[in-house]
């Protein structure tokens, strides 16, 4: 049976190795949820040899020559908005969506609340109502667009200065917000310096996370489809700073699956007339899906690479709907309609089941480490070589899988 989060260990901790001293940071913007709560419990799992590296990117053979950063070279912190611990997180993914085990969970107890202890209170500007009654209803949102900057920057400099970091990775993985007009993005970091005094900024948390992490040089990785570093005039602050960032929104299931797919037809000269996704899951994030702006945001990234990969736009429709008893698995089911030689009509239909965090979970700690060999190297601005991560890339066009993991590849052996 697995303790309550004030609970003793019941079974003690097993022998471990001593750690090295910790040299990098990984700070997470939404650090109790699912995808960080699942990615700590593995970081910590991966310190103590409980697990092994299957699902990890930057294990494969084809990275093996990189100067890597270690598992315990990592230490975790974040920011948070919500008012759960990790732990209790770690208890409920393991009850209602019946991951993890037992004993690794039990084992990595101490780990999760030393991660605990490094967490401080996220900002709540311009994140929407759905997002905004996630935290508790006395939580300050009165901070203004460059105060709340300010206060992000006292907290990750705390942490890279207690911890006695060399550099820090600083990973979105907060809720999708809604999306923000295109028109108001910055083309310029002149002019989101003067958006950041105004009254009615229309940045969102997630940029304001993305420039206070670019403006004291650690890098920014955007998991999420939010806005975060995507607009020029936040590149042009990283730039100026020499440092570096990524994104957008995370590829683990079904788009994922478009991605491989979708250039075998292109590549058989088959014509893709539509394709139907419908995906149902039950986790936090759907949650906040069930809002129609949340879900603009979403469903632009999931919809838009079809026609970058085949040259021409099928018709499309994909439908995500929060359904509570699958808590964190999700469930994709697709329909394709393509059509064949003499103008006939056939159909692939598939489904892929998944759990959400544990897809990707391992996916962080990936960009991670290959942003941190960017970061030696001396790499700045966008890393588009990070291309197969996400589901619209930031600085590249290429939209297949295997054409974006050549570029991963070529990058590692540059």
């Amino acid at each position: 049976m697995v303790p309550s989060s004030t609970a003793p260990l019941q079974f003690g901790i097993p022998f471990r190795k001593p750690m090295s001293a910790p040299r990098f940071g990984i700070w997470l913007i939404g650090a109790r949820g699912g995808v960080a709560t699942s990615m700590a419990l593995g970081l910590a799992a991966l310190q103590r040899q409980l697990t092994d590296e299957t699902g990890l990117v930057s294990a494969l053979p084809s990275f093996s020559h990189l100067p890597l950063p270690k598992w315990d070279e990592f230490v975790v912190g974040g920011h948070e908005i919500r008012e759960v611990t990790l732990f209790d997180e770690a208890l409920r993914l393991n009850r209602e969506s019946r991951v993890f085990d037992a004993e690794t969970l039990i084992a990595c107890q101490e780990d999760l609340n030393q991660v605990e202890s490094r967490i401080r209170p996220g900002v709540l500007w311009n994140v929407g109502r759905t997002i905004r009654e996630l935290a508790p209803k006395d939580a300050d949102d009165g901070l203004s667009p460059s105060a709340a900057i300010e206060q992000i920057k006292v907290d990750l400099n705390e942490f890279r200065t207690q911890n006695g970091l060399e550099n820090v990775v600083v990973v979105n993985l907060a809720s999708t917000e809604a999306p923000v007009d295109e028109a108001a993005w910055p083309d310029s970091w002149a002019q989101a310096q003067a958006m950041l005094e105004s009254a009615d900024c229309p940045l969102p948390a997630s940029s304001l996370y993305a420039i206070a992490a670019l403006d004291l040089e650690m890098t920014y990785i955007n998991f999420t489809p939010s806005l975060g570093a995507t607009p020029k005039g936040i590149d042009e602050l990283a730039r100026e700073r020499g440092t570096r960032h990524a994104g957008r929104d995370a590829k683990t299931g079904e788009t994922l699956l478009k991605s491989v797919l979708a250039p075998m037809f292109a590549d058989r000269n088959l014509e893709i007339m539509s394709w139907v996704g419908h995906n149902i899951f039950g986790n936090l994030d759907g949650k906040v899906l069930d809002d129609p702006d949340n879900k603009a945001s979403k469903v632009k990234s999931k919809d838009h690479l079809l026609e970058a990969i085949l040259g021409y736009a099928p018709q499309t429709l994909v439908s995500i709907e929060h359904v509570e008893s699958l808590a964190d698995w999700k469930t994709a089911w697709d329909h394709i309609h393509f059509r064949g030689f003499l103008n006939t009509p056939m159909a692939l239909q598939f489904t892929w089941q998944g759990c959400d965090s544990l897809l990707a979970a391992p996916l962080v700690l990936d960009l991670a480490r290959f942003a941190q060999v960017a970061s030696e190297r001396g790499e700045i601005g966008c890393m588009s070589f990070l291309g197969n991560f996400f589901k619209s890339p930031l600085g590249t066009e290429k939209q297949a899988f295997f054409d974006q993991t050549q570029v991963l590849e070529a990058w590692a052996h540059d």
